[in-house]
């Protein structure tokens, strides 16, 4: 008879009764370079990404268009270590402060958000 692995064990109930999840069970995720604050990304996490990412200290994501769990800088190498992990008031968005390793965006940029916008309103 072969030994069947346990289960890891589910994100905190408590946890779990703070998050709002989208439709698809979904919270967004914004990243965060801890001792800068620079935002680096936007990504989404379920429980099971949480609870990865809470309990391995490894920014662990769910990939919408693929369908799976990634780890970020598991292929690319440009890891992310979690500093700190914070919920939004409304439980619908987590902050990630992390040590970023190398570039964020997938485009070989330090950030996703490299492209800035003319704002044309008035200021006040």
């Amino acid at each position: 008879m072969s030994a069947v692995p346990a289960a890891e064990p589910a994100l905190d109930p408590a946890v779990a009764g703070l998050l709002r999840r989208d439709p698809a069970g979904l919270v967004a995720a914004v990243v965060q370079q801890h001792d800068s604050g620079e935002v680096l990304m936007v990504a989404w996490m379920d429980d099971e990404a949480l609870r990865r990412t809470l309990t391995t200290g490894r920014a662990t994501y769910w990939s919408r268009s693929r369908a799976e769990y990634w780890v970020k800088g598991e292929t690319s190498g440009h890891r992310q270590w979690v500093r700190e992990v914070r919920l939004d008031c409304d439980g619908d968005a987590l902050l990630v402060r992390v040590d970023q390793e190398g570039p964020a965006c997938h485009t070989g940029t330090r950030s996703c958000f490299s492209r800035p916008l003319e704002v044309t309103g008035a200021a006040r």
